[in-house]
């Protein structure tokens, strides 16, 4: 059985390196360097890693090529690659400071949570496809999650209710994200791009078409297939969001 990224890790040791001081390693000799120095490098190698690779590509010895130090120099700071990604996940939250008299709504608060999610996918391609079915919150996450619930909570919706919608939008916006970067990645690692691949296609799906094998489907409208990923992405949110919104009010009702 194949182990996933959380199988690995020391939860105890993660949850120190989260919390705990970060400015030196536990024992050894004067460091040359920061736990966060490690941490933003191996943010960058997975950046660069995933855009042709997964995030299984991301390695020690990777990392300290990038830094130009010895691999197992590293292990003074973090006892592994698990615990790293840990730290990592973390490390690219960025909490905006935070906006007196929010009069956005839920609606506006969540829908602009979802955007900052979708952008923090796309700058860091390697972010959506990490495991995080048992996920540790570390500072910057708690952060985020204490100023969001805050902002939310004038609404009158309860926390448990503000949760499950968070949730299945955060699960939206990655879903919809792992689609498009595997597009992305695919391109770049067979140097095809996706338009060039679907005309290759065309020809024998012409021939389908016409065969009157499928005439639904050769009756479709030009256009139908020729929605882009961020249309895609803004269009399943709004229609998320209007669930939101039918769930909210028949209850109040």
């Amino acid at each position: 059985m194949t182990k996933e990224h959380g199988d690995r890790r020391d939860l105890g040791l993660s949850l120190k390196l989260l919390w705990g001081d970060r400015t030196r390693p536990p024992r050894g000799r004067p460091p040359t360097l920061t736990l966060d120095q490690i941490v933003a490098a191996a943010v960058e190698v997975a950046d660069e890693l995933s855009r042709t690779e997964g995030i299984e590509a991301l390695s020690m010895r990777a990392i300290a090529t990038h830094l130009g130090v010895g691999t197992m120099s590293l292990y003074r700071y973090v006892p592994g690659r698990s615990e790293l990604l840990d730290l990592m996940l973390d490390h690219v939250i960025d909490v905006p400071d935070d906006e007196p008299d929010d009069e956005r709504g839920w609606r506006g608060i969540l829908a602009d949570e979802a955007r900052e999610h979708w952008r923090l996918c796309m700058d860091h391609p390697w972010y959506p496809f990490v495991d995080q079915s048992q996920p540790l919150l570390g500072p910057n996450s708690m952060r985020g999650l204490d100023r969001l619930f805050r902002r939310l909570r004038p609404s009158g919706i309860d926390d448990r209710t503000l949760m499950m919608m968070f949730i299945v939008q955060n699960d939206f916006v990655e879903g919809i994200a792992r689609s498009h970067l595997n597009e992305r990645r695919a391109e770049r690692r067979t140097g095809m791009s996706n338009e060039e691949f679907w005309q290759t296609q065309i020809p024998t799906l012409v021939d389908a078409l016409e065969s009157g094998d499928f005439p639904t489907m050769a009756d479709l409208a030009d256009d139908t297939f020729d929605s882009a990923y961020d249309e895609i992405f803004e269009f399943g949110l709004n229609r998320l969001h209007d669930g939101f919104a039918a769930f909210i009010a028949g209850r109040a009702g």
